[in-house]
């Protein structure tokens, strides 16, 4: 099955493809008193955007190659040449090895990190009851150590065996999927920063699910060319964030693909007010402003660790009635329910809400 063979139902607009704002800058976002009509700008969070490429390279990206276009500073080239190197030694260590070990050296890495604290607000929050401070440590080493493996098993995808992804992960929601494909507009994925993301996507375009993600540009310009390389290996097409991304997800919906967009950071401010493990705060209304504009479902999705392979939740779509930021409100609160399945693999580090920035000052 390749969804993005199936055309376009004949009732979508067969040319111009309407502006989609992308750029990081504060949106205003209609609040939930707003007529459910007139939609702003599609401001989705930069994220990375992620099409199929037509085929899979053998190992990892331009291991041995320069950066194209040059580097611009001597810390861009030391940043540069340290994840060059973090890659070569992920891919040269056999898996029983090479993740356990990831694992460690995060999980032993948290007393020297400034950011534990706010990792531990995060717990808390999350966390289905309350936790005494012993609970607290032990959640905040088990965060580290999860995005630990998450690295280690981003760095290693391209030379990953496709049979040993396949044996090793279970889904729960293809279904909606398929009916998706089989309706011919494409599906958005609402996706929280939680277990190995990169992996699912991996295998969903494995599986015939072509996939668009939007990525936000690193700097140096270097360092960031070499991540889309890299997420290029894993069968996608990257797509920075800018005045040409929306476009490009809009015709990646038309075409049949699934868009996921990481969906629980307001990371550039002026998002939808939502109500976000009990306490308010913004997230990106691109993704429901997306799936209200194109019709395309929108549906919450996690990819969790589990023992040594991985189990995906694909969610109902959330229902479109109702403004942007009704339908933001439903988004969070089944990312919340996923998060809430594995707080312990939640990679959100960084301030999510105003009383966070707060206790920062």
């Amino acid at each position: 099955m390749d969804p993005s063979a199936t055309d376009p139902p004949a009732t979508d607009p067969p040319v111009a493809d309407p502006p989609v704002a992308l750029e990081p800058t504060p949106a205003v976002y209609p609040s939930a008193a707003d007529p459910p009509v007139a939609d702003p700008p599609v401001a989705l969070e930069p994220q990375p955007v992620v099409v199929p490429a037509a085929s899979q390279p053998a190992g990892p990206p331009e291991s041995a190659a320069e950066p194209k276009g040059g580097l611009s500073s001597r810390s861009g080239l030391r940043a540069y040449y340290r994840f060059r190197a973090a890659s070569a030694v992920a891919n040269a260590l056999p898996e029983r090895v090479a993740v356990p070990l990831a694992r460690r050296l995060a999980a032993a890495a948290v007393p020297f990190v400034g950011n534990r604290e706010m990792v531990a607000r995060h717990q808390r929050r999350a966390s289905s009851a309350p936790l005494d401070q012993r609970a607290v440590d032990r959640a905040v080493r088990g965060a580290f150590a999860s995005y630990g493996r998450y690295w280690m098993e981003s760095l290693r995808v391209p030379t990953m065996d496709p049979d040993r992804i396949n044996a090793g992960l279970s889904i729960e929601g293809l279904a909606h999927l398929e009916a998706a494909s089989a309706a011919g507009r494409g599906a958005i994925l609402a996706i929280p920063h939680l277990g190995g993301w990169d992996v699912g996507g991996a295998w969903f375009v494995r599986k015939g699910f072509p996939l668009t993600v939007v990525v936000e540009p690193l700097e140096p310009p270097e360092l960031f060319a070499w991540f889309v390389r890299l997420r290029e290996s894993f069968g996608f097409t990257v797509v920075p964030l800018g005045l040409r991304a929306g476009t490009a997800v809009i015709r990646a919906l038309r075409a049949n693909q699934m868009v996921g967009l990481l969906s629980d950071r307001d990371i550039g401010g002026g998002g939808v007010e939502v109500d976000f493990f009990g306490e308010r705060t913004t997230l990106p209304g691109g993704p429901a402003t997306l799936a209200r504009r194109m019709k395309a479902p929108l549906h919450p999705t996690a990819i969790f660790f589990r023992g040594r392979g991985h189990h995906v939740i694909v969610r109902p779509a959330v229902s479109l009635e109702g403004s942007v930021a009704d339908v933001t409100q439903r988004m969070a609160t089944e990312l919340e329910a996923l998060i809430r399945r594995a707080p312990d693999q939640w990679h959100l580090f960084q301030p999510n809400w105003p009383s966070d920035r707060e206790n920062t000052l």
